[in-house]
């Protein structure tokens, strides 16, 4: 399920060239507007656009779209409270207060990172239990480097099909968010969740 037409289109190659007795598909929609069950949920970087004030219905939905046995992973990119930031030493920098704003007006308006404390409350007040929460926060510090010199590769023909603003744009969205990946401003868990 997604609110992306690129993406669905893309998921449902690949979901086409599964072989596999199992039932599946990808839909175009919210989950807002699904209400048949499941027995897994795979959620991959979408809370962080849900808002704060969604996060219970969310979670309460899912919970009661699987049954008893149901399993839930969450992958999610997780942020620290400033508290937090200072109590692990990790520096705060008015070039990395630049780059959040940047973050949240022109890359990802209206998006919010939870903390892992946050995930830790809204799912077990819906009946999850956590089984496991692994940090990815390395690699994926790595993915955004490849991400970044593949672009950079493809920087002529990134600025012929877009325009060079928008390659500069992502070049520095990639670039800077690797940096904080890698200084622990950031990470990215999967939360498997148990019903």
């Amino acid at each position: 399920m997604t609110l992306s037409k690129n993406q669905h289109a893309y998921c449902q190659q690949v979901l086409d060239k599964v072989d596999t007795n199992r039932s599946h598909r990808v839909l175009l929609s919210d989950w807002a507007n699904f209400s048949e069950p499941v027995d897994r949920i795979v959620t991959i970087e979408a809370i962080e656009h849900f808002g704060f004030e969604r996060y219970d219905d969310f979670f309460k939905f899912a919970y009661n779209a699987m049954p008893a046995d149901g399993v839930m992973l969450l992958h999610s990119i997780t942020g620290l409270h400033v508290k937090q930031v200072i109590e692990r030493g990790i520096p705060l920098t008015m070039e990395m207060a630049k780059f959040i704003r940047f973050i949240v007006t022109d890359i990802f308006p209206g998006g919010r990172l939870p903390t892992i404390e946050t995930i830790e409350e809204h799912v077990t007040k819906a009946g999850f239990t956590i089984t496991d929460i692994q940090s990815l926060q390395p690699h994926f510090a790595r993915t955004l480097d490849l991400w970044a010199e593949a672009l950079q590769a493809h920087k002529d023909e990134a600025i012929e099909i877009q325009s060079a603003e928008v390659y500069e744009r992502y070049m520095k969205y990639l670039t800077g968010c690797a940096k904080a990946f890698r200084m622990g401003y950031i990470d990215c868990n999967q939360f498997t969740l148990a019903k």
